[in-house]
C-alpha cells in the first residue's frame, strides 16, 4: 500500500536517520524488504530492489563492518563517508516523495540531508570519544549497536513510519543536547586556558 504524505515524511525522517548510521545498511535493507514484498516503495526507488545495487550495497556494508571496528581508521572512515552518507539520504529522501511537487520533494531532500548529517555527526562525535580508550571492546560495541539500530529504524520506518520518525526525532534531540553540552565544555575550557595564559 502506497505511503500517504504523513508516511513519507515520518520515513524520509527515519530512514535518513539511519542512513547517516550506516548508509549501506539502509540501502541494503529498503531493497531486501521491498524484494519480500514487505513495502511498497514508490516507482523512483526501484532502483534500490535491484540485486545489483542490494549486492553493492552487502559488499560494502561489510566493508564498512571490518573498518568501522578498528581504532583511528574507523575515524578516517567516517570521514569519507560524510560524502556518501549525507548525499544518498537526500536521494532517497527525494525519491520517497515523488508523489509531491518538485518544490516539496526538495524540501525533503534537504530535510533528509539535514537530519543524515546530524546522525552522521552525533555517531563520528562518539567514535572520536571512543577511540582513544586502549581497549577495542567499546568501538565495537558502538559499532555494533549503530548497524543494529540503523537496520532496526530502516524496517521500521517501512512499517510503522510515524513511530520510526518519532524515535528519530528523539535520538536526534539527544544529539543536539550532547552537543551543546560539550560546546559548552570546550567553552569554559578554552576560556580557562586564556585566562591562565593572561595571569601568566
Amino acid at each position: 500500500m502506497p505511503f500517504s504524505p504523513r508516511q513519507s515524511a515520518a520515513l524520509v525522517v527515519a530512514t535518513s536517520f539511519a542512513a547517516g548510521l550506516n548508509v549501506y545498511a539502509t540501502v541494503a535493507t529498503l531493497g531486501l524488504l521491498a524484494r519480500a514484498g514487505l513495502v511498497d516503495l514508490p516507482a523512483s526507488l526501484d532502483l534500490v530492489t535491484s540485486w545489483w545495487v542490494i549486492g553493492a550495497s552487502v559488499a560494502l556494508y561489510l566493508v564498512e563492518f571490518v573498518a568501522d571496528k578498528i581504532p583511528a581508521i574507523d575515524l578516517i572512515w567516517n570521514a569519507l563517508q560524510t560524502f556518501v552518507r549525507v548525499p544518498v539520504a537526500a536521494l532517497l529522501a527525494y525519491g520517497a516523495t515523488m508523489q509531491l511537487s518538485p518544490g516539496e520533494q526538495l524540501l525533503a531532500a534537504t530535510v533528509g540531508a539535514v537530519v543524515a548529517f546530524a546522525a552522521h555527526g552525533g555517531k563520528t562525535a562518539a567514535r572520536v570519544a571512543v577511540t582513544p580508550s586502549p581497549e577495542p571492546f567499546s568501538n565495537i560495541a558502538l559499532s555494533l549497536g549503530e548497524d543494529a539500530v540503523a537496520v532496526f529504524m530502516t524496517w521500521l520506518a517501512t512499517q510503522h513510519p510515524i513511530w520510526a520518525a518519532a524515535i528519530a526525532a528523539v535520538l536526534l534531540g539527544i544529539i543536539v543536547a550532547v552537543a551543546r553540552v560539550v560546546a559548552r565544555a570546550l567553552r569554559s575550557v578554552f576560556r580557562g586556558a586564556e585566562r591562565q595564559l593572561g595571569s601568566a
